[in-house]
């Protein structure tokens, strides 16, 4: 879609990355580093102030204690944290849970490790999650199930009821969790992210998986981290060692020296609650269905009382024809389930949101 978006000149809601630059300090402190001479391949589980940095934000956030050493990891990236935790898990023929819709990442790194993908739909129209569902589909060969709070692609923020849900249901079996929490900070209408690492049955068994990308507005740097007890970090770093081994050293040091103030990340619920919610009053004077999302920078939308037009099909004539480029729903389903739900990201500038708005508002179907 940003490809069909740069060929029609559309403004490009559709794929998930900011439409605004980083922090100008942060910038600085990379080129100080860079210039001091910091530029060799930093420690393979990552650099020791910034793997400090992540532990002490931990613990001032859900007071929760990792020992820096050896429970923190820095990768490149996000994506590597899920695909490393994936692979240090599962073998061949175990059974991997994911709640879809999905972030498109997850079933091709169980499949490339042997393992065999077990979707179970999240509930429509709120995306929470069937517990029985997730209870019935838990067999013998169950190793693994995958979490995503706050939800991309729905916007969906666990509760402490899903966490002991989770727990309840998992109780006494050999089951682990990859759980990712790169939209960590973008929490809406005074809710709390509640991380897996937060519930002591849980954390024991979960590799939390969380990125700078988001948060600082960096996506292009990846450099993510993953959190987990000491037991499961030894089999993640094995992988890690030889799928990136280390994490850009420069950029590193920059970001542990920024996370020293955290208001630097604290203020971004408010940043981005005002962001989604300028975009909402103007999606009131469109003819979709929504109801304005809980966390994430995303927003879907339904046209199902309007259409039985593809969810696809829609976003390419929405893109080719009015100029804007959104997601259909359909590419986070593994059998393409069509809702006939979009999903735009309102991680842009205010001026780019009220022209698309303008825009959306024209959409005749």
């Amino acid at each position: 879609m940003s490809k069909l978006a740069l060929d029609y000149n559309a403004i490009n809601l559709s794929q998930g990355f900011p439409g605004f630059d980083t922090y100008p300090y942060l910038k600085d402190l990379v080129e100080e580093f860079i210039n001091q001479g910091y530029n060799q391949y930093a420690p393979m589980s990552g650099v020791p102030e910034l793997k400090s940095r992540i532990a002490s934000k931990v613990l001032n956030l859900h007071d929760v204690e990792f020992d820096p050493e050896d429970e923190v990891t820095v990768v490149s990236g996000a994506t590597e944290a899920l695909y490393a935790a994936v692979t240090a898990t599962v073998r061949r023929g175990d059974e991997v849970i994911i709640l879809e819709p999905a972030y498109d990442s997850y079933a091709p790194a169980v499949r490339l490790n042997g393992g065999i993908p077990v979707f179970v739909p999240l509930n429509i129209p709120d995306f929470s999650v069937d517990w029985q569902k997730v209870k019935d589909a838990i067999t013998e060969k169950t190793r693994l199930i995958m979490v995503n709070t706050p939800h991309n692609p729905c916007g969906y923020v666990w509760t402490q009821e899903d966490l002991d849900q989770l727990a309840e249901i998992t109780r006494d079996k050999e089951i682990y969790f990859v759980s990712d929490e790169v939209y960590e900070h973008i929490v809406f209408d005074g809710r709390k992210h509640l991380p897996l690492l937060s519930h002591p049955e849980l954390r024991k068994k979960t590799f939390s998986c969380g990125s700078f990308g988001k948060t600082f507005h960096i996506t292009g740097w990846k450099i993510g981290y993953c959190l987990a007890p000491k037991p499961l970090s030894v089999e993640f770093r094995k992988i890690h060692q030889f799928l990136t081994f280390s994490t850009s050293t420069p950029m590193q040091y920059a970001l542990a020296e920024f996370l020293e103030d955290p208001s630097r990340y604290l203020f971004l619920d408010q940043f981005y609650q005002e962001k989604r919610d300028l975009f909402c009053n103007g999606l009131k004077q469109t003819a979709f269905r929504f109801t304005p999302t809980r966390g994430s920078f995303f927003q879907i939308v339904s046209y199902a009382h309007l259409s039985e037009e593809r969810d696809y099909d829609l976003a390419v004539r929405m893109t080719k024809e009015i100029g804007v480029a959104s997601i259909p729903v359909s590419v986070f389903y593994h059998d393409n389930k069509d809702h006939k739900l979009l999903r735009f990201c309102f991680a842009k500038g205010n001026d780019i949101l009220e022209e698309a708005l303008g825009k959306l508002q024209k959409l005749t179907f």
